[in-house]
């Protein structure tokens, strides 16, 4: 099974920059987007063959996330059951028979972490959201988390230590995630990888110097991370500043 997770950063501008092509070469079983910054029925999204499934937010154009799948689920939520927390159009859960797919765009906690107050409430109640869908059958968590959750996985952890995305607490809060029964899947299989990202900022050539941070994930329930082949980061990949992830798992 092929599962292909990417923050487009625009969904409609990335579709002029090769996304189509990309995911045709690709055909991933499911393709989970975040960042689409759009509604539904904005934009043609030549994709047959596959179910379509949006989550937007109230305010145009911010945030926002699709999934694509190929095997219809049995059924789709579109909220993590906490109040307060389902505005941006942030999450859509999918149940298959033998797993959950969760795909998340985690709020930022912004510059001079402004927001920080709101991403520790929001870490809080989404770990205990996936922890109750892990009761019921493992779970596939993937998207943007915006967060760094060691030094290896960005280029200069110390000037950016405290920042938005490595700060203490962000940090933290992923390891309360790991604590409660989940798998960071790359560093299962990598976990030694140095220079392995996935977002480059837009400044001071980051990509081509390759100064990123590894943001984008694939977490799983710790029962099914053995079923986990391969985690591949597409740095490959252009037309966002963000590139795709792919998780192959027998499943």
């Amino acid at each position: 099974m092929k599962l292909i997770t990417w923050n487009v950063n625009g969904l409609r501008a990335v579709l002029g920059k090769g996304f189509l092509d990309f995911v045709h070469e690709e055909s991933p079983d499911i393709l989970c987007l975040q960042e689409t910054k759009m509604q539904q029925g904005q934009a043609v999204i030549d994709l047959p063959g596959y179910y379509e499934y949006w989550n937007s937010a109230e305010k145009k154009g911010y945030s926002g996330t699709a999934v694509f799948t190929k095997k219809e689920p049995l059924s789709v939520s579109y909220d993590i059951e906490a109040e307060g927390h389902d505005r941006e159009g942030r999450v859509i859960t999918l149940e298959y028979e033998d797993f959950f797919l969760v795909n998340c765009y985690t709020p930022n906690a912004q510059d001079g972490l402004a927001r920080i107050d709101y991403r520790m409430a929001w870490e809080d109640a989404f770990r205990e959201y996936l922890t109750r869908l892990d009761a019921k059958k493992p779970v596939i968590l993937c998207g943007d988390l915006n967060v760094a959750h060691q030094e290896i996985d960005l280029k200069n952890p110390k000037p950016n230590r405290g920042n938005a995305g490595f700060s203490d607490e962000e940090r933290g809060k992923f390891t309360e995630l790991l604590a409660a029964g989940f798998t960071d899947s790359f560093r299962h299989l990598y976990p030694d990888v140095i220079q392995a990202y996935t977002w480059w900022s837009y400044r001071a050539n980051a990509r081509a110097n390759n100064a990123g941070w590894r943001i984008d994930y694939f977490i799983v329930s710790q029962r099914i991370r053995d079923k986990i082949k391969d985690v591949i980061l597409r740095n490959d990949i252009f037309g966002s500043d963000h590139c795709p992830v792919t998780l192959l798992a027998d499943l």
